[in-house]
């Protein structure tokens, strides 16, 4: 049976400079200092209309500090038992803020910053569990403030051309995807990929980079079946799934806080196959094979870390009024939350959140 190709999430700008302004600017607010924060504040000093504005931490010291090493204006630290998340969100000249906190904190401090009427990029995985997505969704929309999840992978220039390559019928029907990813995570009890409270394990932190080679080019599955290695703790340490699909597609993701991988990603179709050079969460090359004969490789460049391109996402989104990105829209988000929240059911994982 033919595959159908998956309608891809391209880019409106493909070839435009992330750093080149797309309008109005804009003042930022960063919540958490850790060092995703630190990768993404990097990046915000790129772009030529957005301003760091504000940072906030538990301690009035970090946050000074991380305010002098990445050019923010202001530092809100918790005070007279007002957190520093909340702080910074009392001020009115934040207009938009980057949650960097672990996963289980997102839900709180998302909703907070909606109410306190900020536009949101939250730092994936969105939230713990779809309940919580769905409601935050919700409030935006309400609100008509701008959300949306930081999956910064879906706007880089070699993962947009994998979708584009995709949906072009070059590759055929597309009839079987796998993706790994993996390391080593020394484990500590206290540490956010290994701690339940935090929402901690490898699905939540990781998988949504192989998850995304398979969503982008066959679209959300019918049918997950998971396995995995579940620690003392109560959280995975390793992942598999296998995705279903109802026109006899198949995908087959890995990911390990446990071992090294390859880092690699084949989309295979009935006319060829390409496949990711480089880690499958920032892919520098392409490599597209066409019959038996017809091999080629597409290389990419990336500026700076590669955040660049979700802020300016995020920025001209929010210039142009928009309260959802067409690229990452909130139902993707929602029903990615969903999907786990089935794979934790397979694999016996929950967490303080679903209790609430």
């Amino acid at each position: 049976m033919s595959a159908p190709i998956a309608t891809p999430w391209l880019s409106s700008q493909p070839d435009q400079d992330p750093r080149s302004g797309t309008g109005k600017r804009l003042r930022w607010g960063v919540i958490a200092t850790g060092g995703i924060a630190r990768s993404v504040s990097q990046d915000l000093a790129l772009l030529s209309d957005a301003e760091p504005y504000a940072v906030s931490s538990r301690s009035q010291g970090t946050a000074e500090k991380f305010a002098t090493d990445y050019g923010f204006t202001k530092a809100y630290g918790d005070h007279d038992g007002v957190p520093g998340y909340q702080r910074l969100l009392a001020d009115e000249s934040v207009e938009v803020v980057y949650v960097a906190t672990p996963h289980a904190q997102h839900h709180e401090i998302v909703l907070a910053a909606l109410n306190a009427g900020k536009h949101v990029l939250c730092e994936k995985a969105f939230t713990i569990n779809a309940r919580e997505a769905s409601e935050l969704a919700a409030i935006a929309r309400e609100r008509k403030l701008f959300l949306m999840e930081a999956v910064w992978s879906r706007f880089l220039p070699g993962m947009q051309r994998a979708f584009e390559i995709a949906a072009s019928g070059e590759l055929g029907d597309v009839h079987w995807v796998t993706a790994d990813l993996g390391f080593p995570a020394p484990y500590s009890p206290t540490s956010r990929l290994w701690a339940r409270q935090d929402g901690g394990g490898a699905l939540l932190d990781i998988s949504v980079y192989p998850l995304l080679w398979a969503v982008g080019t066959l679209g959300f599955p019918q049918t997950v079946s998971a396995t995995g290695c579940i620690n003392d703790d109560g959280v995975d340490a390793q992942n598999a799934l296998t995705l279903g699909y109802s026109h006899g597609a198949q995908a087959q993701l890995t990911s390990s806080l446990l071992a090294h991988g390859p880092r690699t990603a084949t989309v295979a179709g009935s006319l060829g196959y390409l496949q990711s050079v480089g880690s499958i969460n920032n892919p520098r090359e392409l490599v597209i094979g066409i019959g038996r004969e017809g091999l080629r490789s597409e290389t990419f460049d990336v500026v700076g870390i590669g955040y660049t391109y979700e802020l300016r996402e995020v920025t001209r989104c929010i210039q142009q009024g928009l309260t959802e990105s067409p690229v990452m829209p909130l139902e993707d988000s929602i029903k990615t939350m969903r999907l786990f929240d089935g794979v934790r059911g397979q694999l016996g994982v929950s967490y303080p959140n679903d209790a609430h």
